[in-house]
């Protein structure tokens, strides 16, 4: 016995000190587990998609200021000229193929497709949670294709776990992206795996993905492509389910805590009010949009409302607000629901500190955004980025107007007409009697500011280089004397080549086989 023990121990000696080679070829005792090992048990497949609703809350960051910057709805303020040059750089048009957070939302979207990729790859669909795991998997793969190709028009598809042979991918057409999109999307709704809401009320089931949204998803890719017939027919499907409906309470909580999962929902990543926890939910979001509280007192009402610690980077611009009053007036209860006059917010217990000058600011402030102390999970005045509002991507709004558009683009104006009054309903407004596309335009702008949708149908509207062609010529800054027009760019504006984003350099780097979109 003492013999085989000794023996024993020199051989672990000798592996020891041999070689690394010699190290790594002994042979295992047990089996530890690796990649092809996992993903065989409804708890494994569980797993590895709350992996993926992780790695889209850790891009949604980048995936919601690329997107809100690029458009004409706000100003990119802050506390001075350069406070976030990043953010400056897209709002005024002067970046280039090296800008970080084109490049951060760029490898997060194909980071969420191999997350994607690993559940449908290595998962046999044997179990009904399965099922829909690898149908909601299908569903998120065809969102990063579908961002991938509005934004970057000829980004390469993956749509399986690339072979060492396969690395480093040239670029896709538009239509094989497309292809790739609707593939995953149909598969996904025609897998019966997805569940839909009981009603307009459940909460529960609205916390992933139902079929509801897939048809969406899919009624919004078909529209995006001029499929007018098929994007109706999909997103009238999701209107007559009847499973969702248009928030009927105060809609200056439209966006925040008091509607998370509300009858509107379509898909929003989930956030928690858990203070033992509340470093898990931190989130930079609803810190860089909230008012640059540092300059500013908060008396009265505000002062015990208001979240501070937040730092101003989203601010309206003054053309977003006229174009509320032109539509419903400036008492409108959308518009005094979503952004505020200077005086207003005087009214409300906000001034300006003395010699404080906000910059990238008109004299409008947003209040659709505003960060409200019911919102925290607690209350860091001095870094507010402990919020538990729901990271919002779709809400039944959107596709009602999607669907508005579609059916007027297929020739139904009266089954449009309904889309967008419902919207006009809530809102407060006067019916239409007659809707235009133009109608549905401003709609669109007027109820979904600020939810990443403008920059994308200004391009796909063929609108970009009206709308955004002098954005970032000049900059304001709100002093106590007004606003003033101090700061000036030489090169600024939407440009042909803007049509696209510019292949991120260091994918270019990277992977030789691809090539650069025109004229970056």
């Amino acid at each position: 016995m003492k013999k085989n023990i000794f023996y024993s121990l020199m051989l672990l000696l000798v592996a020891f000190v041999s070689g690394c080679s010699d190290r790594l070829d002994i042979p295992k005792n047990g089996n530890i587990g690796g990649m092809d090992d996992f993903y065989q048990t409804d708890q494994e497949v569980d797993e590895a998609l709350a992996t993926l609703y992780v790695g889209l809350k850790s891009n949604y960051y980048n995936w919601w200021f690329v997107k809100n910057s690029l458009a004409d709805d706000a100003w990119v303020g802050g506390g001075s000229r350069g406070d976030n040059g990043e953010l400056e750089k897209l709002n005024e048009y002067r970046f280039g193929a090296d800008e970080s957070m084109i490049q951060a939302l760029y490898s997060g979207l194909y980071t969420n497709i191999y997350n994607a990729n690993l559940i449908i790859d290595k998962t046999d669909p044997n179990t009904s949670e399965k099922k829909r795991c690898v149908a909601e998997a299908k569903f998120w793969r065809a969102f990063c294709h579908f961002e991938l190709v509005t934004l970057w028009g000829t980004a390469p598809v993956v749509d399986h776990l690339l072979q060492p042979n396969e690395y480093r991918p040239a670029n896709s057409t538009p239509e094989q992206l497309w292809t790739c999109v609707e593939k995953d999307l149909n598969e996904a709704i025609s897998s019966d795996a997805l569940p839909s809401k009981t009603d307009a009320n459940d909460q529960v089931t609205t916390i992933r993905v139902t079929k509801e949204v897939a048809e969406a998803m899919l009624g919004k890719a078909y529209l995006f492509q001029k499929k007018y017939a098929e994007a109706a027919d999909m997103l009238n499907r999701v209107v007559n389910s009847g499973k969702y409906q248009l928030y009927q309470g105060d809609y200056g909580k439209i966006v925040h805590v008091a509607t998370n999962n509300c009858s509107e929902s379509m898909l929003e990543i989930q956030m928690r009010n858990d203070p033992s926890q509340q470093w898990s939910q931190l989130t930079m979001q609803f810190l860089m949009i909230g008012w640059r509280t540092d300059h500013l007192n908060l008396t009265g009402k505000a002062a015990s409302e208001i979240a501070t610690g937040t730092y101003g980077f989203m601010n309206p611009r003054k053309e977003v607000y006229d174009a509320f009053v032109a539509d419903e007036g400036k008492d409108g209860y959308r518009l005094n629901s979503t952004i505020c006059t200077y005086q207003q917010m005087q009214d409300y217990g906000v001034t300006l500190q003395a010699g404080a000058s906000y910059y990238g600011n008109e004299g409008y402030f947003n209040w659709k955004n505003r960060a409200l102390k019911e919102d925290c999970i607690t209350d860091a005045s001095y870094f507010q980025a402990l919020q538990y509002i729901d990271l919002r991507i779709m809400r039944y709004a959107e596709v009602l107007l999607l669907a508005a558009e579609a059916n007027l683009q297929n020739g139904n104006a009266e089954e449009a007409l309904k889309d967008i009054n419902l919207i006009r309903t809530r809102a407060r407004l006067t019916p239409l009697t007659t809707v235009t596309l133009g109608n549905i335009k401003t709609e669109k702008r007027l109820e979904l500011w600020l939810e990443c949708t403008r920059y994308q149908d200004l391009v796909r509207w063929g609108d970009a280089m009206k709308a955004l062609g002098k954005q970032g010529e000049q900059i304001p800054s709100l002093t106590a004397k007004g606003v003033s027009w101090d700061f000036k760019n030489t090169d600024y504006g939407f440009k042909e080549k803007n049509m696209l984003l510019p292949i991120p350099l260091k994918e270019k780097e990277l992977n030789p086989n691809i090539k650069q979109n025109v004229n970056w």
